[in-house]
C-alpha cells in the first residue's frame, strides 16, 4: 500500500510552511537607519484610525512600560482589540508586536526624543526648554548616525577638484548657502551664493566643467533650486545635493548627501534641519581644507591672525 504522505501529485497544492521563530516579526526593511521609533510614531499619527491612535497614546505616554507589556495588556490599556494592536505595529513599520517592542527598546536606549507634538499649550518655560532642547539634541544626533560617510567623502572629492563653487538654496536652505560662503576661505576657491534666483540661474548658465554646484533643499523639490541645478548640469558642472531624503534633486545630482532630521516643518521653523545642515557644511569645509595640505592651512592660520588684529581682539597676529 503506497504511503499516503507521498500520494500527492508533483506540483499539487501544498500547505504553506510555517516560518521559523527567527524569521518571525522582524522590523520591516523600510525602517531607515537612525530613524527613531517614537519619531515615526508621531509622524504616522495623522494617518491612523482612531482605535490605533488610542494605542499610540498609550505608547507615547509611557514607552518604557509598553516595552514590558504583552499584546493583550497593551490592548486592554488602550481599550482596543489585539488585531488593532497588530495594525498599529504595521502602521509604524513593523510586522509584529515583538518586533515593535524590540525597536521601541532600542529607541529608548538611544534616548527618547520629545517631538513638538508633545508640547502642551500650558507648558511652562522650564518644560519648553527641556522638551525642545532634548528633541533638538536627539534629532541632530540621529542625523549624525544616519549620515553616509561615503557620500560625504565623494562630495569632498568633488569640492577639492573644483575651480569655483556655487551654493544654491531658498528660504531656510538659502541661509545654509550664505553660511557656506562665509567659509569660502576653507574651500580655497571662489565661492558664491546669490540670493536672487535669477542671479543663481545666470551663474549656473555660466558654469564650467570645473564648477561644483551645491544645491541645498530639505525637501529636494524646491522648483528654483531644481531648475538652477539642472541648468548647471547642462553647462557641464558637477552637482552635489544636500537633501532630507529621496527626491528629484537627489536623482539629478552627481553626488547626494541625505541628512535625515525629525521635525514638523509644516508648523514650526525648520531649526533642526538648519542646525544639522550647518554642521554638515562645517564637515565639508574642514574636509576640503585639511586635504589642501600644509601650505593652505598655514595661509588660513595667518589669515585668522590678521583678522584678529583687524577686529581688535588681539595685538599679535601669531596669537591665534
Amino acid at each position: 500500500m503506497p504511503d499516503a504522505r507521498k500520494a500527492q501529485p508533483a506540483g499539487g497544492p501544498r500547505s504553506p510552511q510555517r516560518p521559523k521563530p527567527s524569521e518571525r516579526e522582524k522590523p520591516e526593511p523600510q525602517a531607515k537607519a537612525g530613524d527613531h521609533v517614537l519619531d515615526r510614531l508621531s509622524h504616522a499619527l495623522h494617518a491612523m484610525r482612531p482605535s490605533e491612535r488610542r494605542v499610540a497614546s498609550v505608547v507615547l505616554a509611557d514607552p518604557g512600560a509598553v516595552v514590558g507589556m504583552s499584546m493583550a495588556a497593551l490592548a486592554e490599556a488602550a481599550h482596543v482589540s489585539e488585531p488593532t494592536v497588530m495594525r498599529f505595529c504595521a502602521s509604524v513599520g513593523f510586522n509584529g508586536f515583538q518586533a515593535f517592542k524590540f525597536g521601541l527598546a532600542q529607541a529608548l536606549a538611544l534616548g527618547k526624543p520629545v517631538t513638538h507634538s508633545a508640547i502642551e499649550l500650558d507648558d511652562e518655560p522650564a518644560e519648553l526648554i527641556t522638551k525642545i532642547f532634548d528633541h533638538t539634541l536627539n534629532s541632530v544626533d540621529g542625523a549624525r548616525r544616519s549620515l553616509d560617510a561615503h557620500s560625504v567623502a565623494d562630495a569632498i572629492a568633488l569640492l577639492l577638484a573644483a575651480d569655483d563653487v556655487l551654493f544654491v538654496g531658498q528660504g531656510a536652505s538659502g541661509l545654509l548657502a550664505q553660511d557656506a560662503v562665509q567659509k569660502g576661505v576653507l574651500f580655497g576657491v571662489p565661492c558664491a551664493a546669490p540670493i536672487d534666483p535669477h542671479q543663481a540661474f545666470m551663474s549656473a548658465a555660466m558654469a564650467t566643467p570645473r564648477t561644483v554646484v551645491v544645491a541645498i533643499s530639505n525637501t529636494g523639490r524646491t522648483t528654483t533650486v531644481l531648475e538652477v541645478a539642472a541648468r548647471a548640469k547642462q553647462s557641464g558642472a558637477k552637482v552635489i545635493a544636500l537633501v532630507g531624503g529621496p527626491s528629484p534633486l537627489l536623482d539629478l545630482a552627481d553626488t547626494g548627501i541625505v541628512l535625515q532630521t525629525s521635525e514638523d516643518t509644516n508648523m514650526y521653523t525648520p531649526t533642526i534641519s538648519r542646525l544639522a545642515g550647518l554642521v554638515l557644511i562645517d564637515v565639508l569645509a574642514t574636509g576640503v581644507a585639511i586635504r589642501r595640505g600644509p601650505q593652505h592651512l598655514e595661509r588660513l592660520r595667518q589669515m585668522k591672525g590678521a583678522l584678529s588684529v583687524f577686529r581688535g581682539s588681539t595685538s599679535d597676529p601669531d596669537d591665534v
